[in-house]
C-alpha cells in the first residue's frame, strides 16, 4: 500500500514537462482562444508474456488523478433545509482549501492506476523502438531487442488539453527475457509495481468499471483479441 503524506498543494509556475498557452485564432470568421499545455509525447508499450500467459502491466501513483479524487470531497454539498424548507445563509456549504480539508485527504490508493509499460519521447537520438525498449527494461524487468516491438498504432491523447501523441508497441517476452524486478528507476522518483493478469481474465479486467485504468489498456487488449489471441487458442474472456 502506497504511504502518502505532507501533501502541499502550489501553483505551478514553472516546468520541465508542461508549458501553458493561449493560442487565437479565426474559425469560420469566428474569432477564438483555446488554452493548452505544450509537453513530450510518449510510448506504451503491450507486453504479453508467452511463458504464462498473462499480460505485464505496472501499477503507480498518479498525483493528477489523486488530486481529482480529491476535489471530489471538496465539493459543496447541498444544505439541508431549516424546518420552514428554506436553508440559511449559513447552512450553505462552502468549498474548503487543501489546508482546511486536510484531514478530508483520500487514501492513497485512490490515486493508483493500472497502465501499460510507458515513458516519455525526450531522447531526441533514440528512435521510438529503442525508448520503448529502454521502458520495458527499467519498468518491467524484460530485455527485449528493439527490433522485437511490433508497433501496433498512434493516436493523440488529452485532445482537449495537450493533443499529444502516443505510439504503442506490443512486444512478446518470456520467463528468460526477464532480468530484474523492474519497478523503474528509484534516482527519478519512480516507485512502480511489476502486475500479471492472466490471459483469460483480459476482457473482464479491462471492462471492470472497478479497476483504475487508463484506455491505453483497455484498447490493447481488444486489438490483441482481435489479433493475436487466435494464435495462442485461448479465450480472452469476451
Amino acid at each position: 500500500m502506497e504511504e502518502i503524506n505532507s501533501i502541499e498543494v502550489v501553483p505551478c509556475t514553472e516546468s520541465n514537462y508542461l508549458k501553458p498557452f493561449r493560442v487565437s485564432y479565426n474559425q469560420n470568421g469566428t474569432k477564438k482562444s483555446w488554452d493548452f499545455m505544450r509537453t513530450h509525447d510518449s510510448v506504451s508499450v503491450l507486453i504479453f508474456n508467452t511463458s504464462s500467459h498473462c499480460f505485464i502491466l505496472v501499477k503507480q501513483f498518479r498525483p493528477a488523478v489523486y488530486m481529482c479524487e480529491w476535489e471530489k470531497t471538496k465539493t459543496p454539498q447541498p444544505a439541508e433545509k431549516a424546518e420552514e424548507g428554506e436553508a440559511s445563509e449559513s447552512q450553505e456549504a462552502q468549498p474548503a482549501s487543501a489546508e482546511e480539508s486536510s484531514s478530508q485527504w483520500p487514501p492513497a490508493s485512490a490515486g493508483v492506476t493500472y497502465e501499460l509499460c510507458a515513458g516519455l519521447v525526450d531522447k531526441p537520438d533514440l528512435s521510438l523502438e529503442e525508448i520503448a525498449r529502454q521502458e520495458v527494461l527499467e519498468e518491467c524487468g524484460y530485455d527485449v531487442p528493439a527490433s522485437k516491438l511490433k508497433r501496433i498504432t498512434s493516436y493523440r491523447s488529452g485532445v482537449g488539453v495537450t493533443g499529444s501523441k502516443q505510439t504503442m508497441f506490443y512486444a512478446e517476452v518470456s520467463d528468460d527475457n526477464c532480468v530484474s524486478a523492474g519497478g523503474g528507476e528509484p534516482h527519478e522518483g519512480e516507485f512502480i509495481e511489476v502486475v500479471k493478469v492472466p490471459l483469460h481474465e483480459a476482457m473482464t479486467f479491462a471492462y471492470d468499471e472497478r479497476i483504475p485504468k487508463t484506455m491505453g489498456v483497455i484498447f490493447s487488449f481488444i486489438w490483441f483479441h482481435n489479433n493475436m489471441s487466435p494464435k495462442y487458442k485461448i479465450s480472452t474472456n469476451v
